[in-house]
């Protein structure tokens, strides 16, 4: 078996840096235009610069989103930020729109190609059109099934990466016009309001007004509503599918849900590539998926066309049975404690997980802690407020902090 790549979301800096500690071995990126999840953080040309630097030291690769779909003056300024890329030393921009794709290849032809999933690439016959055209990697379209990946991958010899796991879009390949007609917000410019989550009610013309639920439910009936994808218990099929990059969805999710979810496939995977996997191995990290923000799990289109069992019908809302409340900065010889940087409120008496970048997950109760000046506090409060905690177990530098809600 050859070893697939993790690429993982990264919506801004601090997300970057704790996808490659967790085990990326790439990362995808937006810079402040041109990309599609403009309410993501997003990157600087300086943020994107560190970004780069931070990764390559550690033998990762970052890949930027230049998939919008252009208008004109979305162009004024392109060639200017593809030279920036190409000194940048990025390792591929994902592209969609043939107008981006050409000002590419005329003025940043040492940019590798990668072909965004809004292209909807869904045949062989349009991966050899691509891999003529100069492409190196082809993001597939979700809906196809692993039999029809088989048969790209067997007939045209170029990199193929698929998303294994996060938020599903009802539209075709997250190319939806919903967005746009019901709110003015564009989802081809990277504005999507996700309408698929609204509340919808069936209203027959000559009884306006007069609302009928779709289902049986007075709340309404999220009838787009698609549980999250998740392929943990699956990587055998999907390497033996020839796909060569297991794309994680997330960059507007916390830290909390880039780190556990890049871990699981992690630690999943190379067990796969070495054939150590068991049915024990995958309970165990599908138990950490569910501690992050998900809406139920779902196999999308790799099986089978998508029923009623692979939408949530009762509820658009996330499922959050963990909080995330800090992340450990280090360890201060000064204080004879860990430097743990809070993000959300915790106090003494409460039980804790430390879930770490490499090691097991441990739990800790917090008996004693103390503030920057060395007093002893009863609890954090305030964001981002910097406390002291004495544990009793070894642990390294991004290591996070929950707790079950």
């Amino acid at each position: 078996m050859f070893k697939p790549e993790i690429l993982a979301p990264a919506g801004d800096l601090e997300k970057l840096k704790f996808a490659c500690i967790y085990g990326a071995d790439a990362v995808y990126l937006g810079g402040r235009q041109y990309g599609l999840r403009a309410a993501a953080g997003n990157f600087s040309l300086e943020e994107i610069k560190e970004g780069v630097s931070f990764a390559h030291s550690r033998g990762k690769k970052v890949y930027v989103t230049v998939n919008i779909f252009a208008h004109n003056k979305d162009l004024i300024s392109l060639p200017d930020y593809l030279g920036e890329l190409t000194e940048l030393d990025v390792d591929g921009v994902i592209v969609s729109d043939p107008g981006i794709i050409r000002i590419v290849r005329q003025v940043a032809p040492l940019l590798p190609l990668h072909l965004s999933t809004q292209a909807n690439m869904t045949n062989w016959s349009s991966a050899l059109f691509w891999k003529e055209l100069g492409f190196q990697r082809l993001v597939l379209a979700r809906e196809l099934s692993l039999q029809e990946i088989s048969e790209i991958s067997s007939k045209v010899d170029i990199e193929l990466e698929a998303f294994v796991h996060g938020a599903m879009c009802m539209s075709y390949s997250g190319r939806c016009i919903i967005s746009n007609f019901l709110t003015g917000r564009g989802a081809n410019q990277g504005e999507c309001a996700h309408p698929c989550r609204y509340k919808y009610y069936l209203v027959e013309e000559k009884r306006p007004g007069e609302c009928m639920p779709v289902e049986e439910d007075e709340r309404g009936s999220y009838i787009f509503n698609s549980r999250d994808l998740c392929m943990l218990p699956h990587l055998k099929d999907l390497v033996e599918a020839g796909i060569h990059s297991f794309k994680i969805e997330g960059r507007m999710k916390s830290i909390h849900y880039v780190a556990t979810v890049v871990k699981a496939y992690r630690e999943v995977l190379d067990s796969c590539i070495e054939g150590e996997e068991n049915s024990e191995q995958v309970s165990k990290w599908l138990n950490e998926l569910k501690k992050v923000s998900h809406r139920g799990y779902t196999t999308g289109f790799y099986y089978k066309p998508p029923t009623a069992e692979d939408h949530n019908y009762e509820t658009s809302s996330y499922i959050r049975e963990y909080e995330f409340i800090g992340i450990v900065k280090g360890y201060s010889k000064e204080q004879n404690a860990y430097e743990i940087e809070q993000r959300n409120r915790f106090a003494k008496g409460e039980t804790i997980e430390l879930f770490t970048p490499s090691g097991e997950i441990f739990t800790y109760t917090i008996n004693h802690m103390k503030n920057e000046e060395g007093e002893s506090i009863d609890a954090a409060p305030h964001p981002q407020q910097i406390v002291y905690l004495p544990l009793k177990q070894k642990v390294e530098p991004f290591t996070i902090l929950r707790r079950k809600k």
